[in-house]
């Protein structure tokens, strides 16, 4: 079955095909309506991928297989060792973080990645609070960033949230200025910065990773102020009006990539991250090599003024 409802033709064919694959193993004569039938499935799934709705993109970044941070960590780094904790309140299992060797293999260096991670299945989203990460969550990721900033570690981060949790406990524990130094925090590191957009990257919350010197989303993610729901919450009263709100909001890595906001848009496999999440993690090392190796040779004043300036031209108005 398919898991989201523009999904269900190429479903449909692909069970279809691997049906007649389980043929096709012991009778030669459905070799060549196998070969039809999957060369119609690859033809359908870039058509469909291709044109994608706003709204439908917001789905795949919400896609219940969507590889999350915890999936790209071992494809990506080597020897992690995560840490623990705000030295404040606690440690929030929201966000992800520790220090590992990138790339993988003899050439890795030492690196500080940061992830928001939402967990799978109802016990592990509960235990990750779907992602949405306190107070404590994001001093955490200050006081590692600013560790990584005295040892002169590169910093990567990996976004996918809906937003800051914006419950009574996280406003009484300071969210607001927690993720204000943060942002903070990460625009004086004088290391380089690299931000992975690799689901949804809503408001404040994903912002306050997502200060840095190159910013990569795949395909399929958003990144906006706003999450389309609560957009239509606010503008017509009902947040059921989502998909109106997309088609408006437009929050996606490609309109992001258009106004400045992001600086790469990686493309993900066909049909999405979760069809092949080692094709996508792959596909995600590449840029990110690409990015910190743009980055090579500047000094520690030249990263700072190189973030600095990348955020001075969002919202530019020439005349």
């Amino acid at each position: 079955m398919a898991d989201l409802p523009f999904e269900q033709p190429i479903a449909e064919l692909s069970a279809r095909v691997r049906d007649l694959r389980a043929l096709a193993e012991g009778d030669p004569k459905y070799a060549a309506e196998l070969r039809r039938l999957e060369d119609k499935v690859a033809r359908l799934s870039r058509e469909l991928y291709q044109d994608l709705t706003p709204w439908q993109r917001v789905q795949l970044s919400r896609h219940p297989r969507r590889p999350f941070f915890s999936d790209y960590l071992p494809l990506m780094f080597d020897d992690f060792l995560e840490l623990h904790g705000d030295r404040t309140f606690g440690d929030d299992a929201a966000i992800i973080a520790g220090f590992a060797r990138y790339p993988k293999g003899p050439r890795g260096r030492s690196v500080l990645v940061i992830g928001q991670e939402k967990g799978r299945g109802t016990k592990e989203a509960v235990k990750r609070n779907w992602g949405m990460a306190n107070p404590e969550g994001y001093r955490k990721a200050r006081r590692l960033m600013e560790l990584a900033g005295r040892f002169k570690k590169p910093v990567i981060t990996f976004i996918d949230t809906k937003g800051a949790y914006p419950g009574l406990g996280a406003e009484e524990r300071g969210q607001s200025e927690a993720i204000g130094q943060c942002l903070l925090a990460m625009s004086r590191l004088p290391v380089p910065v690299i931000a992975c957009i690799v689901g949804e990257g809503g408001s404040g919350g994903a912002l306050a990773l997502g200060v840095a010197n190159r910013v990569l989303a795949l395909e399929h993610t958003w990144y906006s102020v706003i999450s389309p729901e609560a957009c239509a919450s606010i503008l017509w009263k009902d947040g059921s009006l989502g998909e109106r709100a997309a088609a408006v909001l437009k929050p996606t890595a490609q309109m992001a990539l258009e106004l400045g906001a992001v600086d790469q848009v990686v493309d993900e496999p066909p049909g999405g991250a979760h069809h092949d999440v080692e094709g996508a993690a792959r596909r995600l090392d590449s840029a990110l090599r690409e990015a910190l190796a743009s980055l090579e040779g500047l000094s520690e004043e030249e990263l700072i003024e190189d973030r600095y300036r990348r955020f001075r031209r969002l919202g530019a108005i020439h005349a």
